[in-house]
């Protein structure tokens, strides 16, 4: 799977042989500048992403406590997802987001 991260800096970053279950872990694991505090527990929104409106049909829409956690956050767009919150799957190869000002600081 491969999924495009755009970071803070706005350079698109390019992550090839994804096996990450979670948007969240992919980007963690690959190094780039995301706190993700909580670890995936929907619980601090410092994964905040925002998806290319193109891939928003790919995805379920948010759950509850997910859209409660975003609505926390001043930077929420219609766009917003907890990259925690994303299951990756086969569809979504070629994903791209961009992470949020607010997922590099607690």
């Amino acid at each position: 799977m491969r999924l495009f991260v755009i970071d803070q800096q706005a350079r698109q970053i390019e992550l090839n042989d994804v096996s990450a279950p979670t948007l969240m872990l992919a980007i963690r694991d690959s190094g780039l500048d995301i706190t993700a505090l909580c670890g995936g527990c929907a619980s601090c929104a410092t994964c905040h992403v925002y998806v290319d409106e193109g891939w928003l049909a790919h995805l379920k829409p948010p759950a509850e406590i997910e859209d409660a956690m975003l609505d926390v956050t001043d930077e929420r767009r219609p766009n917003s997802r907890l990259s925690c919150q994303i299951k990756l799957t086969d569809d979504l190869d070629g994903l791209t987001v961009t992470l949020a000002p607010s997922s590099a600081f607690v």
